[in-house]
């Protein structure tokens, strides 16, 4: 497996996971894993890794998943985790490996793009690693074509934004303090880009993918304290983005935000609901 030849096709997918937001991501990497866990573990158990499998971890990030399927495949299996944004791949090749599993290989490659090799893989998964394409269906024809016939693919994905809390409910708060924002293209590369399930499954299924399954998921996330969900959330996500920009409002919209937040602390931390689509296709 190599790097294209040609131009990037995801070019500004790749500026951005590789400048601040990789760095954000990786800086705040274990607080982020502890959010989102229960959703990856969903799409974990849907996928059911077996020993010996070699599986494609696609938008591995940080590594954590990578390192759970290597744990999952044993010795005998095979993990790849592929990934455009060095700094979380440094963070995911820093990590301590599975004692008795894989050894997973961590490559920073464009799975749209990048030679995957015909049909070499069992499976290929992804916690919220493959909503940034700017070809999708490009980008699931070369993961079809990577994966062996009978194979699957599980993945797990967003809702739309109105319907997760975690992310809205803050931005909610801190909107009458900051100037207008663009509308977004709910279509373009991003976390939302496949909330629409009859969008996705037509992405799939044109992709080559059959008996595609998208199933809704609902859980509550988080797990931090208020101080600590308040700096993730001034740093990821559109309020994030929102003060990239202005950055001189941050104080200014704090105390909002960390009252909403506040609202949502339980003595497990605080913790909001999170919906998502659990994906499911063969080959």
């Amino acid at each position: 497996m190599s790097k294209p030849d040609t131009p990037a096709a995801n070019a500004a997918q790749i500026d951005y996971w590789n400048a601040v937001v990789g760095r954000t991501w990786a800086q705040f990497q274990a607080q982020l894993d502890r959010q989102i866990a229960p959703l990856g573990a969903e799409a974990l158990r849907v996928l059911a890794p077996a020993e010996g499998e070699r599986i494609l971890d696609v938008g591995c990030g940080c590594g954590e998943t990578t390192l759970d399927l290597a744990a999952r495949v044993g010795p005998a299996g095979q993990v790849t985790g592929v990934d455009i944004s060095e700094p979380m791949l440094a963070v995911a090749r820093s990590r301590e490996r599975p004692a008795k599993g894989a050894m997973p290989e961590f490559l920073c490659i464009d799975a749209q793009t990048a030679d995957l090799g015909e049909a070499t893989f069992d499976a290929v998964f992804s916690r919220f690693g493959v909503m940034f394409f700017a070809d999708p269906t490009a980008a699931f024809a070369n993961l079809h074509r990577a994966v062996r016939p009978g194979g699957r693919l599980a993945f797990v994905c967003w809702r739309p934004y109105a319907e997760n809390l975690w992310m809205r409910a803050p931005m909610d708060a801190a909107q009458p303090l900051l100037p207008p924002m663009p509308a977004s293209d709910p279509l373009a590369p991003g976390p939302f880009a496949f909330a629409d399930p009859q969008r996705l499954r037509s992405i799939l299924e044109g992709a080559g993918f059959s008996g595609v399954r998208i199933d809704p998921f609902d859980t509550s996330i988080g797990g931090a304290s208020v101080k600590d969900t308040l700096s993730l959330t001034f740093q990821i996500g559109p309020l994030g983005s929102a003060l990239r920009a202005a950055p001189h409002l941050a104080e200014s919209v704090g105390e909002a935000v960390e009252a909403v937040l506040a609202s949502h602390d339980t003595p497990q931390g605080v913790m909001m609901p999170a919906c998502v689509w659990i994906v499911q296709a063969t080959r």
